[in-house]
């Protein structure tokens, strides 16, 4: 099997899978589909990557059933395939998929709250 198609396997088991990076979580048959799935590609060591860590938590706290957050530190290893496949240019980006997996909005640098509240509000969070 290709490295691209183990990835793409990889990242849609991930997404559709309800397999959760940051939280180590998997949902259950009961438990509701996420609305929208916020990922988040960047690095521990980017200081605009850590400034987005307290608001990723933040929106993970406020919507844990409405919203999954992911994220992938592309500068190792395990996430360089993550950062590869949905081919992003700079760090931190945040890519927002709606409940059937599809991207309906994509973000390159910081991202402040109030701006990423109104992305998960266009899709279909209830703030």
């Amino acid at each position: 099997m290709s490295s691209k198609v183990r990835v793409l396997l990889l990242s849609l088991a991930i997404v559709i899978g309800g397999v959760s990076i940051v939280s180590a979580q998997t949902t259950t048959p009961n438990t509701p589909k996420p609305i929208v799935t916020f990922i988040e590609l960047g690095s521990v060591n980017c200081i605009p990557c850590k400034a987005m860590q307290p608001i990723m938590e933040e929106v993970r706290v406020k919507y844990p059933d409405q919203v999954k957050v992911v994220f992938h530190d592309v500068w190792t290893n395990k996430g360089r395939p993550y950062g590869q496949f949905f081919r992003i240019k700079v760090i931190p980006t945040q890519i927002f998929l709606d409940r059937n997996g599809k991207e309906y909005f994509r973000h390159e640098g910081f991202l402040p709250a109030e701006e990423l509240y109104k992305v998960l509000a266009k899709g279909g969070v209830k703030l």
